[in-house]
């Protein structure tokens, strides 16, 4: 917490209050939406010297540094889950509801069939379960290394959507080249996935992703199993929060430390094999979705807004 960067943002932070307030001043907004993280302090604190009523919005299962410290500035808190209200000062309970993540509406409305014809998977065997993984828009290459070493297991049992990373496309093609054609075929591998993302999700039976705050809110909104490989420099470890509350629900699976293609095969096993067991923790992960967030969020907005 004490070193040198952070330090430096803690001196900048008083001239960061000064340079809000004359936005705030000047713009006059009805209400301020603070998402935490450190440049939220300063428009947060504006806010409050203003007199402009603050909406804070934790996205994670924990409560965020900047959002303990806004909280009993605060208007209205829309948090992300119900496990994070007891995290809230029990002063400000009171005020705080639980509205989820906004989901983008069309990551909601994917088509299954749409996915198969638009990214050409001709070879897919479509009474196999379909996996997805992805690292997230760069690529993990923590992710992509247990894939390829378990990569022929995973193709007896599934077809694979792989968004591997735009640097790390080349490495996995060459990779999967010697494959036989049977298994070749029932494997997609780009290194992006743009506007098909919708319909490759509603393909897909299950995801091995990160367990960043947007996947989870996509996720949980589509009721998919998942196996999350938590980002371990992920902001006070929230990845990891993120993953584990989901298994202690038995809505996913976390993988935590190495991922080796052992353990990978052991977390996939039996959702790849089980469809009594994918729809179980489907159904659980549904239960943690709020697809409807965006509009929980701005009824929060307009509540603060007119006091």
């Amino acid at each position: 917490m004490l070193s040198p960067a952070n330090v430096r943002d803690m001196l900048r932070v008083p001239l960061g209050v000064l340079q809000a307030r004359k936005l705030v001043a000047g713009f006059r907004p009805d209400v301020v939406l603070a998402t935490g993280g450190y440049v939220a302090v300063p428009a947060g604190l504006a806010a409050r010297l203003c007199k402009r009523p603050l909406v804070l919005h934790e996205q994670t299962v924990r409560l965020g540094l900047a959002n303990r410290k806004l909280a009993s500035s605060a208007a209205r808190i829309a948090v992300s889950s119900e496990s994070t209200l007891p995290l809230l000062p029990e002063a400000v309970r009171s005020v705080a509801v639980v509205t989820g993540n906004p989901v983008r509406a069309q990551v909601l409305d994917g088509h299954a069939d749409k996915a198969v014809a638009a990214l050409g998977l001709t070879g897919f065997d479509r009474r196999l379960p379909t996996l997805y993984v992805t690292g997230g828009a760069q690529g993990s290459e923590q992710i992509n290394a247990a894939v390829r070493a378990a990569l022929p297991w995973l193709l007896e049992r599934a077809n694979v959507v792989h968004q591997c990373g735009p640097d790390h496309e080349a490495a996995m093609r060459a990779h999967a080249a010697p494959l036989p054609a049977a298994h070749a075929g029932r494997y997609y591998v780009a290194g992006f996935v743009g506007p098909e993302l919708p319909d490759v999700l509603a393909l897909a039976d299950v995801v091995l992703s990160r367990s960043g705050a947007g996947t989870l809110a996509e996720l949980t909104a589509l009721g998919k199993p998942a196996v999350f490989v938590p980002l371990a420099s992920s902001a006070g470890n929230e990845q990891a929060h993120n993953a584990r509350h989901l298994q202690q629900a038995g809505a996913a699976v976390a993988l935590e430390g190495e991922v080796t293609a052992e353990c990978l095969q052991a977390a996939l096993a039996p959702l790849l094999e089980d469809p009594a067991r994918r729809e179980a923790m489907g159904k659980a992960a549904r239960t943690h979705g709020r697809p409807d967030a965006a509009d929980s969020l701005v009824e929060v907005l307009l509540s603060a807004a007119s006091g």
